[in-house]
């Protein structure tokens, strides 16, 4: 970390991480037939996320502009998909009464912060410093 080249792995970490999640998010909510217009929002922001952590990777100013946008784009992101999980539980037979069954049926409570740390990871490396 001394010599500034956590940022570069982090940026790039958020490029493969930002695919990979969107991938796993693409298949998942393929299952469910994306029913809710913004399970898309989540498989759009990958390739964004990657694109943004590539050029963190080549570029100072990319990282220092483009990434924190593109990852405090995508934290958001993850805090509403929680958010929707959530009601999405509270919406099963018995909501929030029959918990561990919705946990395990319903919609992944967790899972979207998942996003919301691949997003950090960009975040975290825009304020770190850079190597000469």
């Amino acid at each position: 970390m001394e010599t500034g080249r956590f940022e570069r792995s982090l940026s790039g970490l958020t490029a493969v991480g930002s695919l990979v999640t969107a991938a796993e998010i693409y298949f998942e909510h393929d299952k469910a037939s994306f029913g809710n217009p913004w399970m898309w929002a989540p498989v759009a922001l990958g390739p964004v996320g990657a694109v943004a952590g590539v050029a963190g990777v080549l570029n100072r100013r990319a990282a220092k502009t483009l990434l924190p946008i593109a990852a405090a784009t995508i934290v958001a992101n993850g805090l509403q998909g929680t958010y929707l999980h959530a009601r999405g539980v509270a919406q099963k037979p018995g909501g929030w009464r029959n918990l561990r069954y919705n946990l395990e049926m319903g919609p992944p409570l967790l899972a979207p912060l998942l996003v919301t740390m691949v997003g950090g990871m960009g975040l975290l490396a825009a304020i770190l410093r850079r190597e000469k």
